[in-house]
């Protein structure tokens, strides 16, 4: 399940920042759209926090379900044939 945690529509904003020249230097030779690399990574960075903490705030019932299916099963344990 994908989460949209921001608006890929908000339009784009200016803004300054600094950045390891020779990384500079290198992403200029390989024509990499610094925008385009900042805002992609940036996005992975808020999923991956995300998740880490969705995961921590529902780790009790996570765990309560792992249970229940260690000791019960599942529902389609005596129908699957696999």
């Amino acid at each position: 399940m994908q989460v949209n945690l921001f608006d890929p529509d908000a339009p784009k904003k200016s803004t300054n920042l600094s950045i390891n020249s020779d990384l500079l230097r290198q992403a200029k030779e390989r024509r990499i759209n610094l925008s385009q690399a900042l805002e992609g990574r940036l996005a992975e960075m808020l999923r991956e926090d995300y998740y880490l903490h969705w995961n921590e705030e529902n780790k009790d019932a996570i765990d309560d379900y792992n249970r229940r299916v260690d000791n019960q099963g599942t529902f389609s344990d005596g129908r699957r044939r696999f």
